[in-house]
């Protein structure tokens, strides 16, 4: 069955009994009223949207949100995140995060748990981004020094007549000096325990954010509940039944989604599931590429610096004399030939690939559209004007002015420049990049031939 098909699946459950409950809550069982899909997100680790370097990308908010507006026209519907959206914790990082956050919002994400990432954060400047967005965190482990929640415990959400009750954990692992990170199995059954005497509630899904054998062990632990949805676990993990509990994850760049439409035959569980893929087949949502476009407008007020990102290249105490950016004209000077090859390259566009998106702003993209970037000499900002944009001759042979000094003295990459290659040119950006195969279309140097390049290769 098709993504698509499946989603239909949703409306043939409309008209079904389904009698459902949590552990503690069977006196709410009710019949004629389906509980909502489940659709959960997680990991998305900064990517608001795939760089779009390469064809057939997965993921990105756009597509997110196309595919939760699909199902919300065939039924109810209950988007919740597993936690992990942030990239890191510099200035960009959090600016990211907070456009993700604002994204998810949009949507109308009903619980984000805290993952690494989140917990990661200073815990005041975590919860002023949750409070200025509307973003609502859930941790039912995660604490303070002085042992405040950084979000709710549980989050019960009620949708068509049902009430969901929502509990999120974090992997003590996680904990940091600012944090504490209590067990996970006893963190869901005390946030449960404090919702017994209300209304009762009709299912329980936990977002759980373990690597895959804490999860595993988890739901194993937990028959109360009906999911058990986490990451990060390297690839996601299809639903699979651990007991009455239905296990999954959502992972790896927010690529793929995890979703659930209630199962009218109740069997061994309430739910029935599948990943799905966020491929090319989901348009972009409008919404979303609004929330884009006022992160780029942002991103091109603060002008952040390379010292400002998680990214920055990582420079000896100790300079070695002359190592520094000259800019390829300085190259030109002595290699002519070779200036020219690079002048008739993709390499020497890449500039102008980021300016057609808009996306020259972020310095996530910049650091491999330019040369040296946070480097001396190198790429530091748009304030420094063009003068270090494109790929040029130093992306590769590295900072070059003792080498422009004296010929005698190396480039700063010498005999390793084939490795510098795939910095940029890695599985995520380009998934069919070969060194042996692209080397010969821009080759220059003894025995060089002529510089035309695929049009995938502009980086």
């Amino acid at each position: 069955m098709g993504i698509r098909d499946w989603n239909n699946a949703i409306l043939l459950l409309a008209g079904g009994a389904l009698m459902v409950g949590c552990e503690g809550c069977r006196d709410g069982e009710k019949a004629g009223s389906l509980l909502p899909a489940v659709v959960v997100s997680g990991d998305t680790e900064g990517w608001i949207v795939p760089c779009g370097c390469a064809s057939k990308q997965f993921g990105g908010l756009p597509r997110r949100a196309t595919y939760v507006k699909d199902m919300l026209r065939k039924g109810r519907v209950l988007l919740v995140d597993a936690g992990g959206a942030a990239a890191g914790t510099s200035a960009y990082d959090r600016a990211k995060f907070e456009a993700i956050a604002r994204g998810e919002v949009v949507m109308g994400v009903a619980a984000h748990n805290i993952g690494a990432s989140e917990a990661a954060m200073v815990p005041d400047a975590l919860r002023d981004v949750a409070r200025r967005i509307g973003l609502p965190l859930v941790s039912a482990n995660v604490r303070d020094r002085q042992g405040k929640l950084l979000g709710e415990a549980v989050r019960v959400v009620e949708i068509g007549g049902r009430r969901v009750a929502v509990v999120g954990v974090l992997d003590p692992r996680y904990a940091t000096d600012e944090i504490e990170v209590g067990p996970p199995q006893a963190a869901v059954l005390d946030a449960l325990a404090t919702i017994e005497n209300d209304e009762p509630c009709d299912a329980v899904v936990v977002l759980a954010y373990l690597p895959e054998e804490s999860l595993r062990a988890l739901a194993e632990m937990l028959p109360e509940v009906d999911l058990v949805v986490g990451g990060p676990t390297g690839q996601p993990i299809q639903p699979t039944r651990v007991g009455p509990v239905l296990l999954a994850s959502a992972t790896n760049k927010g690529k793929f989604l995890a979703a659930f439409a209630p199962d009218a035959n109740v069997g061994e569980s309430r739910f029935t599931g599948r990943i799905v893929e966020l491929d090319e087949s989901f348009v972009d949502d409008g919404a979303q590429l609004a929330n884009l476009k006022r992160f780029y407008e942002e991103l091109g007020r603060r002008d952040f610096r390379p010292e400002e990102t998680s990214f920055a290249v990582a420079l000896p105490k100790t300079m070695p004399p002359g190592f520094a950016v000259a800019g390829p004209k300085r190259c030109a000077e002595c290699h002519e030939e070779e200036y020219a090859v690079w002048r008739e390259s993709k390499h020497r566009h890449a500039w102008d690939t980021l300016k057609e998106k808009g996306a020259h702003v972020n310095p996530d993209c910049q650091r491999c559209h330019v040369t040296g970037y946070g480097m001396p000499g190198g790429f530091e900002s748009l304030a420094q004007g063009d003068t270090r944009v494109d790929v040029a001759c130093e992306s590769c042979h590295g900072p070059s002015l003792a080498h422009c000094e004296d010929e005698t003295v190396h480039t700063a990459y010498y005999g390793q420049q084939k490795n510098h290659c795939e910095s940029c040119h890695d599985r995520e950006n380009s998934p069919e990049f070969s060194f042996e195969t692209y080397w010969p279309k821009m080759r220059h140097g003894p025995g060089k031939v002529e510089p035309q390049m695929d049009a995938d290769e502009h980086r």
